[in-house]
């Protein structure tokens, strides 16, 4: 059996680590970079930390409008799956690599599994949300990673292809956790465990608008722990361009970090603040306590456990990130570390 995997993003490449070794022995997998993330710290280094093989083809596609994205995707794609016609074409996720490769599959009639479906935030602004929702329903067979993710494809009329495998991050960050306490990882910029906090904010409705990046930056900067703000090559460019300084007051930034490094430096934080989809799960799996600046979450488990609170408005971001610590659990609602081996079970 040969199964596909088509990613270009970096959490996507965290969530190829544990399917890539699960494969191993029970199936070919033909591994597709779009090079939608394409720099070092954003791709190269995640297969290399992460021990994933080397990518069999990479499109270098780079980024561009959604549009142009996506369709240079689709063309490359094309080419692809007609030299290869794998079993399966598995896709991960909520990027425009995602779609791409689900509606390019759909079309030359090629079987589409989705990694993570079932996800939704219920925000129409979100690109990731059309990608996630056009790519569940396009989709042969649905992987989900919560109950939550299962109730809505029961909701929209997909539960006959669905499947609760639980989340593959899960796999992957118990793995790198473990290896880095063995290790013992170093804290980002010499900081003293618990001195800290790690900041991450990429995602356009909290960076396109100057007025708003800027009174977020001014927040982070004003709170009273050293914020380490993990900067995405595309917020230094916006905050350049409208003249935001990201070094002051308390904050410190750093260009993104390899993936066994950013766990260490959330592990030994005090807390985190992000927008990221992913970043305020990882909090939770770590048991560090998250704020999300967003108004609304795909994670739900995160908020209704206490380790995550919404803080979508600015003004509320200083009394999320310094309430009482939540309260311990042992809840696991993204299952024990074995998702992948699920998943592979599935395709084969």
């Amino acid at each position: 059996m040969k199964i596909l995997s088509v990613v270009g993003a970096r959490p996507q490449f965290v969530k190829l680590a544990p399917i890539a070794h699960a494969m191993v022995g029970r199936a070919e997998h033909v591994i597709v970079h779009t090079g939608q993330h394409y720099d070092e710290l954003m791709s190269d280094v995640f297969f290399r930390d992460l021990g994933i093989p080397a990518p069999d083809v990479n499109l270098e596609v780079g980024s561009g409008n959604h549009g142009a994205q996506t369709g240079a995707m689709l063309a490359g794609l094309e080419s692809v799956f007609d030299a290869h016609r794998p079993d399966w074409v598995l896709v991960y996720g909520d990027t425009n690599s995602t779609l791409a490769a689900a509606i390019a599959a759909v079309k030359m009639h090629l079987p589409v599994a989705h990694l993570e479906a079932g996800l939704r935030s219920f925000n129409r602004r979100m690109p990731e949300e059309h990608n996630r929702v056009l790519t569940d329903h396009a989709a042969d067979l649905l992987l989900a990673p919560t109950l939550s993710a299962m109730s809505h494809l029961r909701a929209e009329g997909l539960e006959s292809r669905s499947l609760l495998v639980g989340d593959v991050m899960t796999d992957v960050l118990y793995s790198v956790r473990d290896r880095v306490t063995r290790e013992g990882t170093a804290t980002p910029l010499g900081l003293d465990a618990g001195s800290y906090m790690v900041a991450t904010i990429h995602r356009p409705d909290n960076t396109d608008d100057p007025a708003r990046l800027a009174a977020i930056i001014s927040t982070l900067a004003g709170l009273p722990k050293t914020v380490v703000l993990f900067v995405h090559p595309r917020l230094r460019s916006l905050a350049q361009r409208h003249g935001i300084a990201l070094d002051h007051g308390s904050l410190r930034t750093s260009p993104p970090l390899p993936y066994p490094e950013l766990v260490a430096a959330v592990m030994q934080s005090a807390g985190v603040v992000t927008d990221s989809g992913g970043l305020q799960k990882e909090a939770f799996l770590l048991r560090v306590p998250a704020t999300t600046i967003r108004a609304e979450t795909e994670w739900t488990e995160t908020v209704d456990l206490g380790w995550n609170v919404l803080a979508n408005n600015v003004d509320d971001i200083a009394a999320a990130v310094g309430r009482r610590a939540p309260e311990p659990t042992t809840d696991e609602p993204y299952g024990d570390g074995h998702a992948a081996e699920r998943v592979v079970t599935a395709l084969t």
